[in-house]
């Protein structure tokens, strides 16, 4: 059993920060690629950002140079820090990892449950 548990989320005023974080927990033996999607109201749910565990990143253009992804292996947390946010960042925010629960078992995804981030103007 694998479990994505997200935080940082809030309310923040524009132009304002916040830094979730995403921990995954229990029977794990590794991460591969982990990432951010978020899902706005009556909107499909789109990728964020992405980091494979060597530290490679991706982001949508729409975040590109306002938000920051980073993951610690150790820990088994990925990161996401916000800059410069909008109203139209608002959404629920979703981690995801995909995890491989033994040596010999296929790579599968996880997602966590949610945090609702919202930026008023």
């Amino acid at each position: 059993q694998v479990q994505l548990v997200e935080s940082g989320g809030g309310l923040v005023q524009a132009g304002g920060s916040l830094r979730l974080s995403c921990a995954a927990s229990g029977s794990i033996f590794s991460i591969n690629a982990m990432g951010w999607y978020r899902q706005a109201p009556g909107k499909q749910r789109e990728l964020v950002a992405g980091i494979t565990r060597g530290g490679v990143t991706s982001y949508a253009d729409s975040v590109k140079g306002r938000f920051t992804i980073s993951r610690d292996n150790a820990k088994n947390t990925v990161y996401l820090q916000m800059n410069s946010l909008k109203p139209e960042d608002t959404a629920v925010y979703y981690c995801n990892a995909d995890v491989k629960v033994k040596a010999l078992k296929p790579w599968a995804d996880y997602w966590g449950q949610g945090t609702q981030v919202t930026v008023f103007s």
